[in-house]
């Protein structure tokens, strides 16, 4: 059978994973078009976060106001990880933010931003994995750096919103 020159990985017992439809392996390039997908979240959180800290209202809602323009600055820091990774593998980063939703009520802003970073936890976990399968520990170190911020910022929305934090933890992390 002939190479195809592209590296592939698989997660450990991918064989029986990939039966049950839970790891497909994936390429150098599919990582790339992956993390391009994160970089993109990452330029719409920074977006929203940069938007929502200063068009929040209500007194209830100015301590989060100032916490909300950390997380934006430690969005623009997870872009820059991701892009400086994109590079690494050969890819070009791209330019295009995910859109971002907008309200005029703050617990609408608060419950779009902790969506978010549900799924970009969840995208981040599955990426160490995928990472990590291809033999690059150290961007899969570099996620889990971000994935610790986003962690963090899921905490402060949902306690912001006076809900217990999610559990985004996928079928396929709890096998």
């Amino acid at each position: 059978m002939a190479d195809s020159g592209a590296k592939t990985a698989t997660a450990p017992a991918a064989d029986k994973k990939a039966a049950r439809g839970q790891e497909q392996p994936i390429t150098r390039e599919q990582l790339i078009e992956l993390l391009n997908e994160d970089l993109a979240r990452e330029y719409q959180a920074i977006i929203a976060y940069t938007v929502y800290s200063q068009v929040i209202k209500g007194a209830q809602y100015m301590a989060i106001a100032e916490e909300l323009e950390k997380h934006a600055k430690q969005e623009l820091e997870h872009a820059l990880m991701v892009s400086k990774q994109i590079d690494y593998l050969g890819g070009m980063p791209t330019v295009q933010p995910k859109p971002v939703r907008t309200s005029e009520k703050a617990e609408d802003m608060l419950r779009f931003d902790l969506e978010a970073e549900n799924e970009t936890i969840r995208n981040y976990r599955q990426r160490v994995r995928q990472c990590e399968a291809l033999g690059e520990y150290a961007i899969a170190e570099q996620i889990r750096e971000i994935l610790v911020n986003e962690q963090e910022h899921q905490i402060d929305l949902a306690t912001a919103l006076g809900e217990d934090v999610p559990d985004v933890s996928t079928p396929e992390e709890m096998a």
